[in-house]
């Protein structure tokens, strides 16, 4: 698959338009910032190697794949394997286009027909974009992305947004993000109540996440979240205020870790159609876009 590239100063990044619209890598002086994807599986085209790919028109997962909005049922293709539910919306799953792209910027974008098979995958039609502009010199770099969404059709749906990027984790790793509570989840990662982030739960102060697998959905989340490396190695995650929850996915005994700005809970939409409140749904109505930013800095700490 050809990539294509971003530079600027030391600060390089690898977008794979076919792939997803994903990044395949982003290096800082020759540090990973992101986990960087296997060559073979560029090759293979997959993007669950990713080092990060956009969650459009939803985040995580919809139960049963059955999306339930305005009165009426939708089934869903399960886009998972075997998982029972439908996960991670279309974009990850679909080849872009490149918009716009010089030295350091780029634009890709994805038009949704609903016709066919894709019609299973989100019944309603609609253009995504990603913008991402790179910064970086001796002291640092930056990543800026805004993924936007616009409903080109004539009816009102459901919809989130968010990234699912992965970071490299060593045993030393640390994370620190502050959050309000956070989703327990059964066996098929839906939530089934909720908790203060507070003890075993709290991020509050830097901390390695253990060894036990993570995967799950932090509320009230406060727009910012830091990671340390053993290397002293320090990257930051910035989202905007749309953006206020926060999944973590630390998987035991991995070489990652991802830590994701979304827009809403998991089964957002089922949940808000039984009545729910405050789990972050969102409609779209003809014509409307909905966008919102993530920035991913790194830097060194200077000597003492």
């Amino acid at each position: 698959m050809a990539a294509l590239e971003l530079v600027d100063g030391a600060a390089r990044v690898a977008l794979l338009p076919a792939v997803g619209g994903a990044i395949a890598a982003f290096a800082w002086r020759g540090r990973d910032v992101l986990r960087p994807m296997p060559a073979a599986a560029i090759a293979a085209g997959n993007v669950r190697l990713a080092a990060c790919y956009p969650l459009v028109p939803y985040s995580n997962r919809i139960r049963d794949a059955r999306l339930r909005f305005g009165g009426a049922a939708h089934a869903l293709a399960r886009n998972f394997g075997d998982h029972p539910h439908a996960i991670h919306g279309v974009g990850w799953q679909r080849a872009w286009r490149v918009g716009r792209s010089d030295a350091a910027n780029a634009c890709l974008r994805y038009t949704h027909d609903p016709r066919g098979d894709d019609a299973r995958a989100w019944p309603w039609p609609f253009t995504a974009t990603q913008a991402f502009g790179l910064g970086g010199d001796a002291n640092g770099a930056r990543l800026d992305l805004t993924l936007t969404l616009a409903n080109t059709g004539t009816a009102e749906f459901p919809f989130g947004l968010g990234w699912h990027p992965f970071f490299p984790r060593d045993a030393a790793t640390t994370l620190r993000f502050d959050a309000r509570d956070v989703a327990l989840n059964d066996a098929t990662q839906l939530p089934v109540r909720r908790v203060a982030a507070t003890g075993a739960w709290s991020f509050a102060s830097a901390r390695n996440p253990g060894r036990a697998t993570l995967d799950n959905v932090f509320a009230g989340w406060r727009g910012q979240a830091a990671l340390a490396a053993e290397d002293g190695t320090a990257t930051t995650l910035a989202a905007d205020s749309a953006c206020d929850r926060l999944v973590v996915y630390a998987p035991e005994g991995r070489d990652f870790i991802a830590v994701e700005p979304v827009t809403h809970d998991t089964d957002a939409f089922n949940r808000a159609a039984d009545g729910e409140p405050g789990t972050g749904m969102r409609a779209l109505g003809p014509g409307q876009a909905f966008s919102c930013t993530m920035r991913i800095a790194v830097a060194t700490p200077r000597p003492a």
